[in-house]
């Protein structure tokens, strides 16, 4: 990486912070979708009302202030702006140089291997160049096969199955904890220049 490369600009989106006029209408009509709830995590699929959405923005920026960390980013269409997602790195460790990453994107139509991949690159290149850090993990269900592929595309390796752990809608799915060492990341860039 030189001086001149971008951390937060890609080919098809940048990262950017949270816009509290605009962002929060958006993300509300996304939380009345379970398949966009379900696959941030293991809450209750519950849709947000915009005051809702807002007050969580507040407590992600107060998190971010005060706890030192944490990160999180809008993931926006290049052009317009339009918010397309988010990208928040949490839990990290600074003494062992170690955090987790969550990426969601808000509209199926959107939600592309080209946003992913790229937003994906973008958070491996502030985690492992910007950051410092030495391993990111990642939460993901067996039943989204191409988020699994894109993980495994770009070097993590899967840690951790729990056996249907997830239930959703009658449907039970195995969760999955991947990992990526840094110094595999690295080697894995120096073999893919597409990548950088």
């Amino acid at each position: 990486m030189t001086i001149t490369t971008q951390l937060y600009q890609g080919e098809h989106i940048y990262l950017g912070p949270i816009a509290f006029e605009k962002d929060p209408e958006i993300e509300s009509q996304w939380t009345h979708n379970p398949a966009y709830l379900h696959s941030l995590g293991f809450d209750i699929a519950m849709p947000m009302s915009v005051a809702k959405v807002k007050k969580h923005y507040e407590a992600i920026e107060k998190e971010v202030d005060e706890s030192k960390n944490t990160f999180f980013f809008t993931i926006r269409k290049q052009g317009d702006g339009q918010i397309l997602g988010f990208i928040k790195f949490f839990w990290i460790e600074w003494t062992n140089a170690t955090g987790g990453l969550q990426i969601g994107i808000g509209n199926p139509e959107d939600r592309d291997q080209e946003y992913v991949a790229e937003a994906l690159k973008l958070a491996l290149n502030f985690a492992f160049r910007e950051l410092n850090l030495y391993r990111l993990s990642v939460f993901a269900a067996a039943d989204d096969p191409m988020g699994v592929q894109l993980l495994q595309k770009h070097g993590f390796v899967e840690e951790v199955r729990r056996r249907q752990a997830l239930q959703r809608a009658g449907d039970v799915s195995d969760s999955l904890l991947f990992g990526l060492l840094q110094a595999d990341w690295l080697a894995q860039q120096g073999n893919n220049d597409d990548r950088n």
